[in-house]
């Protein structure tokens, strides 16, 4: 069992189990809130389209403040950094929360407050990743990697699910007041934290040229670059759930069923991760990597097909087990080839594309179903995906070639 089981050995150490925990806890809420947000704008608009939009108006400020933020966390103390930032997405949830209760019903003001919440969010969660390689040692990273994605599944599969009780049962005003209420964990989190200066002397203002670093560097890393060109791919063609407001209402029944499509991914995952103890076994991470993300898109495809609501639960379980994989391995994969004083920027493009490819899938699933059909949208993106990284990595075969066994980052020349 202890080959299969989750490792748990980094929640030994203190930081990291508050950090863990506060995430987790309040990562329940924040998934409560994005189920609530598109079901509410579907309910004003009655269009998938607009529900796709929201996915444009999270991207936006996920790529400015999150390579920004990224740069930033390579220059201050990333504690102070991630406490102020969870401060900005707590301070949206509360305007979404009073929104409801005046029950505006403002599209405009909706979207605006999400931005918001996006700045926080693209902020936070690079620093919040740099942070982690320095509270334990290198070779608990991916035992640590592997608990917090399970726990963020958690968070996707209980949040989804609250989400479905609360609005079928209650109001908007209710799932955003959940949100608010465990959002204030995390923070505590964030405040127990050590101060978590950058190691050395920094040089520069955390600003444009810093990025441009950061990309510089990437550049030259075939298989950092490519691990993200796989996961948009992943994300950005494959994923379906701008559809699942639809879908529940035309194909499967309703409210009820919305939660268990939003949550299906997740519950996957959650198994996925619970029976993760073989990940850190793995040495040729980079064809793991691939594989994990066809099972992704076939998963999807078959999803789509099938008109039983039980049944596209069970295979979205799939893909989400299959995604928590490649999530684990390209996570795991940053965090120990890259160099610390790199690592918050390359955090930042981590978080861009891990964060902002759904979004780029949410408005692309929205505009595709308007055009060709929910079904042709769903089904045709997984299919896509699958052939796609296939190619990709074929074309990159350094992805396909990397071995833990014998990879070494190289230091950067500039910082």
């Amino acid at each position: 069992m202890k080959r299969i089981a989750i490792d748990t050995r980094p929640l030994r150490h203190g930081p990291f189990r508050r950090l863990w925990l506060g995430q987790g806890v309040s990562f329940i809420g924040f998934q409560v809130t994005a189920v609530a947000v598109p079901v509410q704008v579907y309910d004003m608009t009655k269009s998938s389209a607009w529900v796709g939009a929201l996915g444009l108006v999270n991207l936006v400020p996920l790529i400015v403040f999150g390579l920004w933020g990224g740069a930033v966390a390579d220059h201050m103390d990333r504690r102070r950094l991630l406490l102020v930032s969870s401060c900005v997405t707590w301070a949206s949830t509360l305007l979404l929360l009073i929104q409801a209760l005046a029950g505006l019903d403002s599209l405009g003001l909706i979207m605006t407050v999400v931005a918001v919440q996006s700045v926080g969010f693209a902020i936070s969660s690079p620093t919040r990743s740099a942070i982690i390689p320095r509270l334990l040692d290198k070779s608990l990273v991916p035992a640590a990697n592997t608990l917090n994605f399970t726990a963020s599944q958690v968070g996707m599969l209980a949040g989804p699910l609250f989400a479905g009780v609360i609005l079928a049962q209650f109001n908007y005003a209710a799932a955003y007041g959940l949100d608010a209420v465990l959002f204030t964990v995390g923070l505590y989190a964030a405040m127990r934290l050590p101060g978590i200066p950058p190691l050395g002397d920094v040089t520069g203002a955390p600003g444009l040229r810093s990025v441009f670093e950061g990309f510089r560097y990437l550049a030259t890393q075939p298989v950092l670059l490519m691990s993200f060109v796989v996961d948009i791919i992943a994300m950005g063609v494959a994923m379906p759930r701008a559809l699942f407001p639809e879908l529940a209402e035309t194909r499967f029944g309703g409210e009820g069923a919305v939660g268990w499509l939003f949550a299906a991914i997740a519950i996957g995952a959650v198994l996925g991760g619970l029976s993760s103890g073989w990940i850190g076994r793995i040495h040729r991470q980079g064809v793991a990597l691939v594989a994990a993300i066809v099972v992704w898109g076939l998963a999807v495809v078959a999803a789509g097909l099938t008109h039983q609501l039980w049944l596209a639960v069970l295979l979205l379980a799939v893909g989400g087990a299959a995604d928590l994989v490649s999530a684990v391995f390209r996570q795991t994969m940053l965090q120990t080839y890259a160099p610390d004083e790199m690592r918050g920027r390359l955090q930042g493009v981590f978080t861009v594309v891990v964060a902002g490819g759904p979004r780029l899938g949410d408005m692309r699933a929205g505009i595709t179903a308007s055009a060709a059909g929910a079904t042709a949208s769903w089904v045709g993106g997984g299919l896509a995906c699958a052939v796609l990284v296939v190619i990709v990595a074929l074309a990159v075969p350094a992805l396909l070639r990397y071995d833990t066994r014998t990879a070494e980052g190289p230091v950067p020349t500039a910082g």
